[in-house]
């Protein structure tokens, strides 16, 4: 049976400032519960508080309990970390800020705590305490104040006195990050000449001498809080000036980290002053903490933090893979003309991986070895098409999507909506070029290598048994064969997370200057061959790091997942084409003969356009999503876009195939 909330008469009675630690915070948290009542309305929460106040005032001897009792919570607690502290995060690491989460929602928290902090979280746990917080009027708070004794004659309150320690707080901890190594070399140069940091703590002492002066002057207050406003955000703008050095010399989560906190602790310390100089310090610091119990729910919650990350990793994968991305678009009819040639080559080269793939699986090895050495085989192929100048087309839509949503940022240009379209029919036609390139000679190119080891041993790539699982596998009747080319898309997807964090990882850390002006490397190499392998890998880094991630995804993948009861395959477009030629080869002219052959090869032509589009259509949209994040794209007005799409198709369809000049 539900234990009853306590009324207020038996909490009054209870109250004790010489109670334990623990029974006196389980008082607050009770009296506080009995505030939020059933949580249906913050107007009846406020209501309760005036009836809370109401009580106190009306009896002298509750009220100096109170006061005791609130004097002895100030004594044993301290607030100046709640104040400046609350909300932030110690640490970019994501598992272990998730770990530190999870334990937070999976295990209590104790109220014999000395931690200002833990024990907030304690007493206003929800959303709903904002709101209610929000709702408090000025006379209300005045009563709170006077209530607990907050509010007297002294030049500086206890409550003033714990805001100056929390924005001396506040500011050391942005003069930390601002001197940090990382955060210095990487500012722009007016930025760091005008040193607004060496300032700041200056300008915050002079501010609390300001204010505990006695009696206090005015005018020179006014003018040590504008000096500090303005030395802030000096602060603020040269923080701010690192940001262009990561767009050109790559993103460090870290680092971007370290630049957003200091931006959200200026606007802490803009909050405390609000409730130390504001015409209305109550009203401010009710503000205040409504904001604080805003960030505490966010500091809570583990999709926060996930989204927290994922923005912080779109922008460090998708600034590169934007870079990138504008290679694979073609926008004229030499450079579609281009674009079928290298599909042409890379649709050659699948069909010897297409052999390679049954030699390896005629050899019997183990599930995870069989996976391991395709994948390797993979990995090698589209190494070999890269280094060719070749293409496939399912590599492209992950590397495109970034490039297409950075335009995104420039829709409100009158033309913008028009240019956008542009680039869609431009990428849509490229894809097309590079499937048509891809599918147009692996079929030949496979068949012709049938025929030739069969001249050569009498035994064509498949054998019939191959060839009818073959069959089976890819036919638009088996279910997995639409889910799994989907899975392949999301591995694309994530192989262009592999070579946007490994060239981010390769210019962050300036390995092409490395290994061009290292003094071994060098001496190793000599100076023209350092400097060309140097050029060779800056410019190669995000191929190598996304060809050999897909190749060993492809191979590795689905017998780790078998292993694991999952089941999931690999359903490339280009690849199944060669295989499906392979089985077509088998048969030969037999296969016309006998319908239930040629039926399921009809049906296997017909699910490759469906797992082609899905290869593309998967690895497109989580790339285009991710990139969307990455730039902050929000708000674009979807509608707009479809129409111009739409109109588009109608009044010249044949731009989505092939160019116009």
């Amino acid at each position: 049976m539900a234990q009853s909330k306590p009324d207020l008469g038996d909490l009054l009675a209870v109250l004790d400032a010489q109670a334990p630690l623990a029974a006196r915070h389980l008082w607050l948290i009770a009296l506080m519960d009995w505030i939020r009542g059933d949580r249906t309305s913050a107007t009846g929460a406020v209501g309760r508080v005036r009836l809370f106040l109401d009580a106190v005032q009306a009896q002298p001897e509750m009220q100096d309990r109170l006061r005791a009792w609130w004097q002895v919570l100030g004594d044993t607690v301290d607030a100046t970390t709640l104040l400046a502290d609350y909300g932030f995060a110690p640490r970019a690491a994501f598992v272990s800020e998730f770990a530190e989460r999870l334990r937070h929602k999976l295990l209590p928290g104790t109220p014999e705590t000395a931690d200002a902090a833990e024990l907030f979280s304690l007493l206003l746990p929800t959303a709903f305490d904002a709101d209610w917080i929000g709702l408090l009027d000025e006379p209300t708070l005045d009563r709170i104040g006077d209530a607990l004794g907050s509010a007297g004659d002294a030049a500086v309150t206890p409550w003033q006195h714990l805001l100056l320690e929390a924005i001396t707080y506040c500011a050391s901890q942005i003069r930390a990050a601002g001197f940090s190594p990382e955060v210095r070399l990487r500012m722009s140069a007016p930025a760091r000449d005008a040193q607004p940091f060496h300032a700041l703590a200056a300008d915050c002492d002079a501010l609390r001498t300001a204010y505990t002066l006695a009696p206090r002057d005015a005018e020179r207050l006014d003018e040590t809080v504008q000096q500090f406003k303005q030395r802030l955000e000096a602060c603020r703008h040269a923080a701010a000036s690192v940001y262009p050095h990561l767009d050109a010399h790559g993103i460090s989560v870290d680092l971007v980290f370290r630049l957003r906190q200091l931006r959200e602790r200026v606007l802490r310390i803009r909050e405390l002053l609000d409730c130390l100089v504001s015409a209305t310090p109550a009203l401010a610091s009710a503000r205040l903490f409504t904001h604080l119990v805003q960030v505490g729910q966010d500091r809570s919650s583990l999709r926060t933090l996930l989204a927290s990350n994922m923005s912080l990793l779109s922008a460090k994968v998708a600034e590169r893979s934007a870079e990138t991305g504008e290679h694979y678009i073609t926008r004229n009819r030499a450079e579609y003309a281009d674009m079928l040639r290298k599909a042409a080559g890379g649709g050659a080269a699948t069909a010897l991986t297409t052999w390679f793939k049954f030699a390896l699986g005629a050899l019997g090895l183990a599930a995870f070895w069989g996976g391991f050495w395709s994948g390797a085989m993979y990995a090698a192929s589209f190494v070999f098409i890269q280094l060719m100048h070749w293409t496939l087309a399912t590599k492209q839509p992950a590397m495109t999507a970034p490039a297409m949503a950075a335009k995104l940022k420039e829709l409100g240009s009158p033309d913008a909506v028009e240019e956008f379209v542009d680039e869609v029919t431009h990428l849509v036609r490229t894809q097309v070029a590079a499937v048509i390139g891809n599918m147009g000679l692996v079929t030949p190119c496979v068949l012709l290598l049938s025929g030739l080891l069969f001249l050569l041993s009498g035994r064509p790539m498949l054998n019939r048994a191959q060839a009818d699982y073959v069959l089976h596998t890819l036919s638009l009747l088996t279910p997995s064969t639409l889910l799994f080319a989907a899975f392949t898309g999301v591995l694309l997807f994530a192989s262009s997370l592999v070579a946007g964090w490994a060239e981010n990882f390769f210019v962050l850390h300036r390995l092409d200057s490395a290994m061009r002006y290292n003094p071994r490397i060098t001496a190793a190499l000599g100076v023209e061959r350092a400097d060309h392998w140097a050029g060779f890998m800056r410019q190669n880094i995000s191929g190598f790091a996304s060809n050999i991630s897909l190749g060993f995804m492809l191979g590795l993948l689905p017998p780790v997942l078998g292993f694991l009861g999952l089941g999931l395959e690999a359903r490339h477009v280009t690849l199944s084409t060669g295989q499906l030629a392979a089985a077509v080869a088998a048969y030969g002219t037999d296969a016309f003969g006998n319908p239930a052959v040629w039926q399921a090869m009809l049906w296997c032509a017909a699910a490759l356009p469906l797992i082609g589009a899905l290869n593309l259509l998967v690895s497109f949209f989580f790339a285009f999503r991710l990139a969307l994040r990455a730039h902050s794209v929000s708000g674009v007005d979807r509608s707009r876009i479809y129409r111009a799409i739409r109109a588009r198709l109608r009044q010249r369809p044949g731009s989505f195939l092939v160019p116009e000049a």
